[in-house]
């Protein structure tokens, strides 16, 4: 089976370092879906304003090829990126077919652009130029069950660092707010914990530079790359 995208998310996070882990954890991060021009007919969003949430099933374009047999473990971030896990019990982007798939909150569906009709979500867990395969509406008697067991994810993750400004930011409040969730997650890969090091988060055009100290993320510059 060949499938090709039917859209595009157009977002600020313009790498996949600094991504929250799953959608939802950085409520305030907003995007749009963008639809290629075969896609581009208003009457398929039709009944879709009606929905909270939808569901983006995407790929994971960042990742490099696999090369040679896959792998059935993977080690997940929830247990420190030290313990094996099978690959089916874990949302990892290195599978053997790179699918994604995510829960967003559908803003609005704006008809009438240069782009054809466009869906403003929040809270995607996508870099910019993600691109997505398909959409389906949330339906929550159907996609929701809350007492499930949850196996090893113990509850959603709360925010590790505490975030503070050393230079002054060019980004709206909104934005603004939306870049301090990210890194109150912190981005960092669950080995790399270290002090010594100064990491990069590409965001909404500019390169926000941090370090970590113990619990505080300090931003120490933003450059503009874009």
């Amino acid at each position: 089976m060949i499938i090709e995208p039917v859209a595009y998310y157009r977002g600020p996070v313009g790498s996949k370092f600094g991504l929250p882990r799953q959608s939802g954890l950085a409520a305030s991060l907003e995007g749009r879906i963008v639809f290629t021009e075969t896609y581009r007919d208003v009457n398929a969003v039709r009944g879709l304003e009606g929905f909270d949430r939808i569901w983006l099933i995407w790929g994971f374009s960042a990742n490099k090829p696999a090369k040679g047999v896959w792998q059935p473990t993977v080690r997940p971030p929830r247990l420190g990126g030290n313990r094996s896990m099978g690959v089916w019990a874990t949302r990892s982007p290195f599978r053997p077919n790179p699918l994604g798939l995510s829960a967003v909150r559908l803003v609005r569906t704006e008809i009438t652009t240069d782009e054809g009709p466009v869906l403003h979500v929040s809270g995607a867990d996508l870099m910019d130029g993600t691109p997505v395969y398909d959409i389906k509406p949330y339906i929550a008697y159907a996609d929701a069950f809350p007492d499930a067991a949850k196996g090893f994810v113990n509850g959603a993750p709360e925010p590790q660092l505490e975030v503070c400004f050393a230079v002054e930011t060019p980004f709206p409040p909104a934005r603004r707010d939306a870049l301090r969730e990210l890194l109150e997650l912190d981005p960092r890969p669950a080995y790399q914990t270290g002090s010594d090091r100064t990491y990069g988060l590409l965001f909404d055009g500019y390169n926000v530079r941090f370090t970590v100290v113990n619990h505080l993320l300090t931003v120490t510059d933003i450059e503009y790359y874009g």
